[in-house]
């Protein structure tokens, strides 16, 4: 693959404003939707964009990744199997897949080849950085990796599936114009070609989570698939506009027009968790992320984020992020997130306000 280069995506706050408005002021069109917000929050640190191809009969193994994997077959065929999916998936021509959850996988032409380690293949696999002449039999893969930072990237990628596979027509005519860009930008330099390809891999990741979202079949719970759901939408979009607001289970079935008990149970089902983890959930990543990039202190992140003490706030950033908020802020190495909450854990300890 072609690269590392660094990729800066925008962060939320560079795209919210400084003063924080009303939650149903419906002027405030600098804010960013939620899949935008979470995105920012995942910061792309790095990006290896170009392609490869597989010279006749092979089968490549890719160790463990940490990080997204965004590819499409540009020609030909092969089949993909990642670490913990028991069914091989065949990969055609215009198919784009993405990685999230940072699996070992094989692409392989034949399912019954032997696996030789990528690292060890690369001169088969004829590494270069524009794509071949189509011609029959070529098979060639191109696409970019993104690693990120911060311990709570784990916690937002966990909800997407081991595999996304884009495949319907529909979808693949949407990827289509970026691939064909990013290739034309790899074989033919110009300047600023590396900063467009970047961009341009970044747009593929983007458009590949949107189709996802919009794929209820393959779509399991989570936040993103949330973001389909019409009424969970606006209930998650309430809580990412204001995350300091005292939000309560009525005021979020109200705001979506639902009774609580409906609310209740159909948020948990789209999302895997109820409203009241959901929102403890994201004050925590905001909390992490002002933590890590800006001089607040610790009274002020806990009175934004709706907590009437620090001692509050830091039970609750213990309770999801692993550690305490001055441990996580002095750590270079990630804390250790539970996997699952504690009944106790349910209710976030607010300020109360008028």
């Amino acid at each position: 693959m072609i690269g590392p280069n660094v990729l800066q995506a925008p962060s939320r706050e560079s795209m919210l404003p400084e003063a924080r408005e009303s939650r149903a002021d419906p002027t405030l069109a600098q804010r960013m939707d939620p899949l935008s917000e979470v995105l920012a929050l995942l910061k792309p640190r790095s990006l290896s964009s170009g392609g490869f191809m597989m010279r006749g009969d092979m089968a490549i193994y890719f160790p463990k990744h940490q990080g997204i994997k965004c590819y499409a077959m540009l020609a030909g065929e092969c089949w993909l199997m990642v670490e913990g999916v028991p069914e091989p998936v065949l990969l055609q021509a215009g198919d784009c897949f993405l990685l999230p959850r940072g699996f070992p996988f094989r692409l392989a032409t034949d399912l019954s080849l032997k696996s030789v380690l990528y690292s060890d293949s690369c001169v088969r696999l004829a590494l270069r950085s524009e794509a071949p002449e189509i011609t029959e039999g070529v098979r060639y893969i191109a696409g970019g990796f993104f690693g990120f930072t911060g311990s709570h990237a784990e916690m937002l990628l966990h909800s997407l599936p081991p595999i996304v596979h884009i495949r319907r027509e529909s979808d693949k005519a949407a990827m289509r114009w970026s691939l064909e860009r990013m290739r034309d930008e790899l074989r033919d330099p110009q300047p600023g070609g590396s900063l467009i390809t970047q961009q341009l891999a970044y747009t593929m990741l983007i458009q590949a989570l949107r189709l996802h979202l919009t794929d209820t079949a393959s779509a399991g719970p989570g936040w993103l698939s949330a973001l389909a759901d019409k009424h969970m939408s606006i209930a998650i979009a309430g809580m990412h506009n204001d995350p300091g607001y005292p939000w309560t289970l009525q005021s979020l079935a109200e705001q979506v027009g639902m009774s609580r008990s409906v609310f209740a149970l159909r948020f948990r089902e789209t999302v895997g968790a109820t409203p009241m983890e959901y929102l403890t959930r994201w004050r925590m990543l905001l909390a992490a992320d002002r933590l890590k990039n800006s001089s607040d202190g610790l009274g002020a992140i806990a009175q934004s984020l709706g907590y009437e003490s620090e001692s509050a706030f830091g039970k609750a950033f213990r309770r999801v992020m692993g550690c305490s908020p001055r441990q996580y802020a002095r750590s270079t190495e990630p804390c250790s997130i539970p996997e699952k909450y504690s009944p106790e854990d349910r209710e976030p300890n607010l300020v109360v306000t008028q």
